[in-house]
Order: structure tokens, then sequence, then C-alpha cells
């Protein structure tokens, strides 16, 4: 029969945090989606290059056991160490349409709970290429003397691009140089945003009147073509010039049509002219086109500045703007002050006293004040003084006021506010004095200083304000820094009543109400505080709780009270599987607690712990179970598949720990159900448990699968209590690598999959797999083996690259697969010979090791061969006897040494269960004897491949 193995790739970590298997994350961020390649380089393998619009792909690969939850996150660029605010929760990041912005530094970061998180980075460069601009300027000196009149003109183009755009410069067709004649000059400006290239003509020549081309590139970056803009420079080149239809300040009335008209009277090329609006866009009731706006039926909001622009890209744009100003008037008020000079707060017979009237108003200093009493004309006389625009009060407001108030001046007086021209009703507002006319009190009614009410309801808070006039009172926050639920900082009503709708706790707290200055008293202002309390239902921690106990054994269950209004439990009422407990009654505190004595199937369940506090409640959950814990499946382990191809059967196996085992009873036995994914019927069989200690790492192989049927498997625990929870996962069937010569059983690297080889993520760099076809052209000379060990250009091999940025004592690591040498007593060690050959030429030649990393309880790493310094221009073999006891992986460390002449090979790797060839140890090799160690030169002998040994171990 013939077999195949196939192994998936591992990534095994050099050391382990927690028990057993249990492996901390380690991750590796690989692009996929658009990308573009700007420079072939190992060194910048960390940088994503996309054109911008193109769809960018990022994946994080991760290890670890239990397997890793990913998290993507960015910054704006390499230097930032501040995460954005959004995250992804994916092992795969797509972005379509990546922009500009979009580009920085990407962070994937992969926890499982076990050992520090692993952080990787890539770092996202975005190409893009905008469209050129190219501007016009020039220098025009006065006429000295017999001097005569000097004209320089500076074409400026100007790019945005990423990465740096290279300029050319054209007249016609022909391409312009740096001082190509002494009337040219192309220089780059400072102080400039973008990229930009200045081609400078100076004194203006006959033959300077021509057309300019400034062609951008960025060399076809990510297939970015170039971009160019030309410019016709003739002696009728002139910046642009605009004049108005209407004056710089319009004043209109509402519900008008307005045209505003801006014309351009010079300017060559052309020039565009367009309207804009300033701070706000353009209203939704106006039309722009070419130098014409149209604003229909015009409303008080459209008031502001309209600016017009004109633009041919030659000297600076011309500019002219428009105030527009749109009549209105709002808000009347008024204020009444008595005698200043004496401080006085009260109306007085032979005081003097103040009447101010002020409206909003646009134009503002448009406004027209009349003033009345008794409905007649207030005329101006000795103790009788009207001021149009009283300077001690807001600009534009008019006072009237009385020297020496007597009897006779009692009355109404009436402020009449206009706009002349307008078309919409004047303002008024009254004011009657007289001896009734007093200062007003402001007071909270009895009972209403504190306001009790519950969430989600309608809350009123009162002032009780009195006086004549009576003023409005103005209702803010004091104990918070913020705006009322209305969102306004100040609310002001005129019946001293607050009403708020649909309350919630955050309204809790003191509120302000005072009396209003303006149409009132200008006096200090009275003031009263009300305090709101919001009940609301108690919110309870924890919501559930996964309780696992061994049988027989006691346990607590405790629901918190974290807040609540009232904040004291008043009821606490338990329930077990729905069924009401008798618990006794507690005393007003935080929590409530219940104690069970022994868990039993008959006190395994659901508990339930409802909490009131009056005003609502809220519970909390208790599961409470002997079950054991789901599996959990080792992903990083080399998954082989056994084929068998003449039946088109396969054998998958399966390994994994179990999560928390001491939480419950141990765990004896796992029940196994395995269906093929498009079948509903499962078969099942029941395996004993290898172990119950934490990390114990467990396996099964499944058989008679058919190829190439993917199934779906399900591992269930069994405790003395049952069954516990489940675990599930999809197994597939995949092709086993194919070498080249089937009856040649070493690996030598042919494969792009390495034959299970993989780079360690915790060393300095990575092995190169290479051949001659495929070598860099550059490579450093006399170092490095000039073809693999069988001496065929097609042939690979790996290396390390001793060139920069490597510094001298990086090392690189590569992996092999697991051998999983488990058997009924792990500890008995077994001999195994790694057999394979090494180049090591160069003067510059720094370490070679061969390290065994086993796995039982922990993961530890041993030296067990090494060699250093130039060995010669040829390929040597060495054959490492090893006496692992444990399921292991060899790895191969390359040291570089101190200069670039350093470069390592490795070829043809053999593992074979069994002493190693009884041949004297070369003579120049350090060999490092953790145990039983030993190496020297052979040759024709045959080996087993790692892979099939494997197969031999679990037989």
């Amino acid at each position: 029969m013939e077999i195949f193995w196939l192994f998936l790739l591992p990534l095994i970590p050099r050391h382990s945090r927690g028990q057993g298997v249990y492996a901390p994350a380690q991750a590796q961020i690989i692009h996929a989606g658009q990308a573009c390649v700007v420079k072939e380089d190992n060194i910048s393998e960390r940088v994503y290059t996309i054109r911008e619009g193109d769809t960018m792909v990022l994946q994080c690969l991760v290890t670890g056991h239990p397997r890793p939850q990913v998290r993507w996150t960015k910054t704006a660029g390499s230097a930032s160490e501040k995460f954005q605010e959004t995250s992804i929760y994916n092992e795969t990041l797509r972005i379509e349409k990546v922009q500009r912005m979009q580009g920085g530094r990407y962070y994937c970061k992969a926890e499982n709970g076990v050992g520090v998180p692993a952080i990787k980075s890539i770092r996202v460069d975005v190409q893009y290429l905008d469209e050129p601009i190219l501007t016009v300027h020039q220098t025009i000196s006065d006429v000295r003397g017999s001097f005569y009149q000097e004209k320089t003109v500076f074409l400026r183009c100007t790019v945005s691009s990423n990465p740096p755009a290279r300029f050319i410069w054209k007249r016609g067709t022909g391409t312009l140089s740096h001082n190509q004649d002494n009337g040219v000059d192309i220089y780059e400006p400072l102080y400039t945003q973008g990229e930009t290239k200045v081609l400078k003509l100076k004194n203006l020549r006959p033959q300077d009147y021509a057309n300019y081309t400034c062609q951008v590139s960025v060399r076809n970056v990510c297939g970015i073509p170039d971009k160019s803009i030309t410019f016709r420079l003739t002696n009728r080149t002139a910046p642009p010039s605009i004049k108005l239809s209407v004056n710089e300040t319009l004043v209109v009335n509402p519900g008008d049509n307005v045209t505003m008209q801006c014309s351009a009277t010079g300017g060559d090329p052309a020039p565009q002219v367009a309207w804009s609006h300033s701070p706000n866009p353009m209203p939704p009731n106006s039309l722009s086109r070419g130098g014409n706006l149209t604003i229909w039926r015009i409303r008080p909001e459209d008031s502001g500045y309209y600016n017009c622009t004109a633009i041919n890209n030659v000297g600076n744009p011309a500019k002219k703007t428009v105030n527009l100003l749109v009549r209105s008037m709002k808000n009347a008020t008024f204020q009444i002050t008595p005698d200043v000079i004496k401080e006085s707060e009260t109306i007085q017979l032979g005081q003097d006293l103040k009447l101010s009237c002020h409206v909003d108003a646009v134009p503002q200093e448009k406004v027209v004040y009349s003033w009345y009493k008794n409905q007649r004309n207030a005329m101006a006389s000795r103790n009788l003084i009207i001021t149009k625009n009283d300077p001690e009060l807001p600009p534009v407001t008019s006072s009237l006021e009385i020297i020496e108030l007597r009897f006779s001046d009692y009355g109404t007086y009436m402020c009449v506010a206009s706009l002349p021209g307008l078309s919409t009703p004047q303002l008024s507002v009254e004011v009657n004095i007289s001896a009734e006319t007093v200062p007003p009190t402001l007071s909270v009614p009895k009972g209403q200083s504190i306001i009790t009410v519950r969430e989600g309801s309608r809350a009123e808070l009162q002032c009780e304000v009195r006086g004549k006039p009576k003023p409005p009172v103005l209702w803010t926050r004091v104990d918070k820094e913020g705006p009322l639920p209305s969102g306004d900082m100040v609310v002001e009503t005129y019946d001293g009543k607050l009403r708020l709708e649909n309350v919630t706790r955050d309204m809790s707290g003191t509120y302000k109400c005072q009396t209003a200055r303006y149409n009132g008293f200008n006096i200090r202002s009275r003031e009263a505080l009300v305090q709101l309390n919001v009940q609301f239902p108690p919110v309870v921690e924890p919501k559930f709780q996964d309780i696992r106990q061994a049988m027989w054994s006691a346990f607590t269950m405790r629901c918190n009270m974290l807040k609540g209004s009232p904040v004291k439990v008043a009821t606490a009422v338990w329930r077990f599987n729905r069924s009401l407990m008798s618990v006794p009654p507690l005393e007003q505190q935080e929590y409530s607690e219940l104690k069970i004595n022994s868990l039993k199937r008959e006190t395994s369940g659901t508990y339930e712990c409802s909490i009131s506090n009056d005003v609502g409640s809220d519970a909390c959950i208790f599961q409470v179970t002997g079950k054991a814990y789901s599996p959990e499946f080792y992903f990083d382990t080399p998954n082989p598949i056994k084929s068998y191809k003449p039946s088109k059967n396969y054998s998958y196996l399966i390994q994994w720990t179990q999560k928390e085992p001491g939480a419950v009873d141990p765990v004896t036995h796992y029940k196994v159900e395995v269906r093929q994914l498009n079948l509903r019927v499962a078969s099942s069989k029941t395996i004993a448990a290898q172990g119950s200690q934490k990390g114990l790492l467990q396996e099964h192989l499944i058989t008679d699968l058919k190829i190439p049927q993917s199934y779906e498997v399900q591992l269930t625990p069994i405790t003395t209590f049952g069954a516990g929870d489940s675990a599930s996962r999809i197994i597939r069937y995949t092709e086993p690598i194919n070498y080249p010569n089937p009856s040649d059983n070493t690996c030598r690297f042919e494969d792009d999959k390495m034959c299970g080889f993989v780079q360690d993520r915790m060393d300095n760099f990575d092995w190169t797999r290479q051949n001659v076809l495929t070598q860099n052209p550059k490579r450093t000379v006399n170092t490095g083996p000039a073809m693999d060990r069988s001496q065929t250009p097609e042939g690979y091999y790996m290396f390390i690259e001793a060139s920069r940025p490597r510094v001298p004592g990086d090392k690189a690591r590569l992996i092999s697969p697991l051998y999983n040498v488990t058997t009924k007593s792990p500890y008995r060690k077994s001999p195994y010979c790694v057999s394979f050959y090494y180049h090591m030429y160069g003067k510059h030649i720094g370490l070679l090791n061969l390290l065994v990393r086993v796995r039982n309880v922990g993961i530890v790493d041993t030296k067990v061969w090494s060699l250093s310094g130039d060995r010669g221009n040829k390929w040597q073999q060495a054959n490492v006897p090893i006496d692992p006891s444990g399921p292991f992986q060899v790895v191969f460390e390359g040291v570089r040494g101190p200069g670039v002449e350093g470069d390592i090979a490795i070829d043809d790797i053999t593992v074979k269960k069994g002493d190693c060839p009884r041949r004297q140890i070369f003579p120049t090799k350090e060999v490092v004897r953790p145990g039983n160690a030993a190496s020297g030169p052979h040759s024709g002998s045959r080996y087993w491949p790692m892979s099939f040994l494997l197969f031999v171990l679990l037989r």
C-alpha cells in the first residue's frame, strides 16, 4: 500500500508560559489584494504598497494554544503610538477602494490568555498622483532713467503625489533643462504645499511666447500613468479682474428676489467666475451660473458674505465680496433701572428712573425707536431725556430717562422699533410705571425644593416669581457642567416652571432658577435652587456567571447591586430552575447571597436572583453544573493525513487539551462523533482520556474517511457528572506533497512548502529558499554556494544572507515539523539520526547550530551540534545522533558573523529512527553533547523521510 503524509505548517513557540502545550500567541502579517511593489527588497517586506482606489487585504496568521483572538488597529503613521477608535476583530482586514488617508501603520494584536499578546505591524503606503496645477506669475519693475522695463515670468507647477513626483518642463515639443540658456531657470521653491517645480523665464523674449507643458511622473509605480498640463503664454497673458453689479453691502427686504452679477473685465486666458457663501454653504433657494447669482424669496437666515472669485491661473485670483443683509427685527426687550447713583432697587418718587428698549435687527444700526406715554408721543423736556443710542447699554439701545420721578410721571410707556423700508410690522413693548411697579421676588413653593420622580416619567420644577412687571425665569444646571435636557445651556420660562419629559437618571442634580435682567428690573438677579432626584431600577452583577464545581462540593452565589435609586436592596427573590426558593429575608444592604452545601445533580441547574429597590428590578443568573468545560483543539500541531489511495480512504489525527480540567471531576472518557459534511448521520465512539492534568496534549486517529470528503468532528468530555460541553472542528482532505522523485526520501526543499519546515517568529531574520535561477545577481562574492548539493541550476537550497541590514549576532531559525513520539512510556528515550549537508564558505562565516526542541510538559531547546568558521567552497555532510524524550522538532539556527562574506547554506535533510553510522567525527567540527550526541560525514546510506518517520512512530 502506498502511504503519504501531509504536514500542516507548524508555528511552535520557543518558550511556553503555560502548562503542557499551552503556548502564547504568535502572529505574522501577510498582504494580498491588489498590492504593487515599488522595490524588490527583503528589507521592506513589512511595507505594503498599494495604489489609491484598489482593494487592500491584510491577513494576520496566528498560532498559539488556545487559538488566539485577533484585533486590528491602526495609527496615522509609524511615529504615532495612539490607536484609532475603530478596531476590527478578524484575521483578515479588507478595505475596498483604499484612500490615501488610510495609509499608515496597521497593527495585528493576537492574544489567547497565555503569556503576553503578540503584536505585529505593517506599514501601508498608498500610492497616488493627482492632476498637476500650473499657475503663472510675473514681476514688473518701474522704469528708471534710461533703463528699460524688465518683465520676469514664473510658471509654477504643483502636484500632490506619493511617491514624490518627477517634473519635466517642455516648450512646445522640446524638453527644457536648467540653465539651458541665459533666459531659463528651473528650481524648487521653499515653503510650498505639495511638490512644486518653478520654470523661470528671465527678461522675457519673443521666443518665450509659446506652449509650456508641465509633465509629472511617479515612474509608473503601481501602474500610475504620467499626467500633464499645458499653458499657452502670449504677450496678452494677464491676471483676472472683475466688477460687481451691486454695492459691497447690499440690504434687501425678506421675500425679495435678489440677483447679483459678477463680470470679468480682464484676464487672458478667459477666467472662470464662481460664487461662494461663508461661513455656510449656498442657500437651497439660490442658483449660481457663471457670474450670475440669484436668490429667490430671500430669508433672514440667507444673510452673510457672498464671494465672487475669478481664476485663470495667472497671478492671484480676483475676489470681491458682497455683504448681503436681509432686513429683520425680533426679540423686543426692555428693562427698568432705578436710580443708579443711590444704588436703589425700588422705584421711589423724587429719584431718577431709566426705561431701556432694544430689538435684534438687521441692519442693527438702521433701527429707529419712538417713545410714547399713554399713547401720545413722549416729548423730551428738562426732566425727560430720550437717548437713541445709550452708551451704557448694548449697541443701538434706546433709553428714556425720567429725572426726579413725580406722581405725574406715572403712566404707560411704549417703545416702538421700526426699520425704514421694511414691509413687516413694527415691534413694540409696553412698560407701566405706577405705585404698583415693584421689584421681583423669587421663591420655591413649599414642598417643591426636592422633586422625586421615577425614570421615564415627567418632572416639573417650579419657582414662584412675584413683582410688577413679572420677569421671565432663567433655568440652569448647578452641579453639572453641561446643557439642560433640551440641549440649551439656559432655558427661559415665563411662568417659572421647567418641564422635563421622559426624565433619565442623568438628569438628577441641582437646578437654579433666577430672574431675567430684561423684561424686568435691571437689578441683582433673584435666585433659588431645586433638587431633582430620579429613581431608577437597580443594576446588578454578575448578569451571568458559569459556575463549574466538582461533585459534593459547596459553593456560594452572590448578586451585587452596582447602582440604583434608592441604593439599598428592598427585596431579593431567589429561584431555582424557575421555581421559587425559600430564602430568609435580608436587611437593607447592597447584595444578596445564597449558599449551597453540596453540588449534586439535583442542585445543578439555573439559579436566578431578582433584586428590587421599589422602583424596578434586575436579575443575576448563575448556571451551576458539574459538567466539564469543552476541549480545545490543537491547531498548531501538523495534523497528518494518512492517505490510502487504492482504497480511496484517509485518516486524520486530531489533538486537543482539556480546558480547566481541575474545575470539575476528572475527565474519564471522550465521546467522538464524526459526520460527513453533506450527510446528517454521524458515527460515534467513546475513547479513554489519556490524563487529567492541565495542558496535556491528547490525540485520536480518525480512520476510514473518504477521499476527498470533509468532515465535522465533535468531541465531548465525560466525567462522573456526565457529558460535558462539546467542541467541534472541520477536517478537510488535502493532497500530500509530491516530491520530484518519489523514490528519493530526502527533503531537498524543491517544493515551496519546504517539507513542512517553517521560519521561527522569535528570531531576527529568516532563512531564504533559492536556486541559481532565483538568486540575486548582485549577491556578495566569495561566499555562499554556487548551486545546491546536487549541482543542478534548478535545485533549491536554504541559506542565510549576511548582507545589510544584518548585523553580527543576528539569528535565523528554521523549524521542522513536529515528530510525535508519544508512547505508553513518554519518558523512554529512543535514538534518532539527523543527517544534512551544509555549505560554510567565506571569511566572515558565523555559526551553524542544530537544536532539538522537545515538548513534554513544557518546551525545551537543546543545542546538539555547532560549527563555525570557513569550511571551504563545498558541500559537506553531518550526521547528528539525538535522544529525544518526547515529541520533538529539529531547529537549524544560523548566526551572522562579523561581515557580509558570511552566507551559510543547508540542503538534503533527513531524519531517521535509529543510530547514526559509526564513523569518525569530522575533525574540524565542534560537537555539543547534551547527552549522547555525535556527528560525522557519511554518504551512500538510505534514510527514511521525516514525513514517513511520523507514521512509523504512531503505529
